[in-house]
């Protein structure tokens, strides 16, 4: 492994090693150990005590945080008639049927989500090489196969992410910008944990959370106190 930058050392040398911080300190000091150019992305790494390789301990789902990811999200949908205004009307950025199939097939992929209607899914199937190798591809599980556009379109615009295990047993996902306040960062970091401790598999047994740590793009990973996040979820 390379050697990390003088600046990533200083910024990692304000992090205690081993320690948990409470979520409002964790998130703080997340907003410190930033200091790139840009408004960086803020992500949580969240190492869970399952065991992907099997069916009924796959962990996965969407929440709405409540004050979104900071940054507008491109939404397309595979719909026609009635569904197709009914998308468009709730803020869709781009909504066809074959004609949207074919502009993907020839490398159109300027969009961060993907919806489509039940009855539309025959045609869409014809995309899953190259939406599925990039997550875009719509799915039941986590609500963007739905006749219910609206609500679909509404939610993902206002800030729905979706989470899943991956073959490690962790779950990465953004949570927000370093420039958003403490309390908004904790809040949606809580929000986000919350749904995972929903979504934890009946067969799973023992430690559920085995940690949990945030980080800043191009910043050193903070680690943060689960069970006083699930708390701040509750009150």
């Amino acid at each position: 492994m390379a050697d990390r930058g003088k600046r990533y050392t200083e910024l990692a040398g304000l992090v205690e090693r081993g320690r948990s911080y409470e979520p409002l300190e964790a998130v703080t000091l997340l907003k410190e150990t930033s200091r790139v150019r840009f408004d960086p992305s803020v992500e949580a790494h969240i190492r869970l005590g399952v065991d992907p390789r099997h069916a009924d301990q796959m962990v996965r789902g969407t929440v709405i945080l409540p004050h979104g990811v900071g940054k507008p999200v491109r939404a397309v949908v595979f719909a026609q008639g009635d569904k197709a205004q009914e998308a468009l009307r709730a803020g869709a950025d781009e909504v066809g049927g074959e004609d949207l199939v074919k502009r993907i097939e020839a490398g159109w992929l300027e969009f961060d989500v993907a919806l489509a209607a039940p009855d539309m899914m025959g045609m869409v199937g014809r995309l899953g090489r190259i939406l599925g190798r990039r997550g875009l591809m719509p799915n039941p599980k986590s609500g963007t196969i739905t006749f219910d556009l609206d609500r679909a379109v509404r939610e993902v615009k206002a800030g729905r992410v979706e989470f899943k295990v991956d073959k490690g047993g962790i779950i990465h996902v953004p949570f927000g910008k370093a420039s958003f306040s403490p309390e908004q960062l904790a809040d949606n970091l809580a929000t986000l944990v919350d749904a995972v401790n929903r979504a934890r598999p009946s067969v799973a047994k023992g430690q559920y959370f085995r940690n949990l740590t945030v980080a800043s793009t191009m910043g050193p990973g903070i680690r943060v106190d689960v069970p006083g996040l699930l708390a701040r979820a509750a009150a």
